[in-house]
């Protein structure tokens, strides 16, 4: 579950994107490629389909018919690149912080 983990740490910084921008309260929503489109972030094709697998792992782990699926999922390899992936988001967005 550490990939659960580290998809919430994207979500909290893009939530404080969207508070650095906007300067209220971000959306009480979990959906990371509409958290960066609210606050301006421009994407590539790459990192919006990167987005849309990070929020799936936060809802496969929310939801206890998905939970079994997800951790069938999580081999050693995909943990391993999904947890670099992460790394590259989170160090992307925090320039913009």
């Amino acid at each position: 579950m550490v990939v659960v983990f580290r998809a919430i740490s994207v979500e909290k910084l893009l939530k404080a994107v969207y508070v650095s921008k906007h300067k209220k309260h971000a959306p009480f929503l979990h959906n990371l490629y509409r958290l960066a489109e609210l606050s301006n972030i421009s994407l590539t094709e790459e990192q919006s389909d990167w987005l849309d697998k990070i929020t799936s792992f936060n809802l496969n782990a929310r939801y206890d018919d998905y939970k079994r699926e997800f951790q069938i999922l999580c081999t050693m390899d995909f943990t391993k690149e999904w947890i670099e992936k992460i790394k590259v988001m989170r160090s992307w967005i925090k320039l913009m912080l």
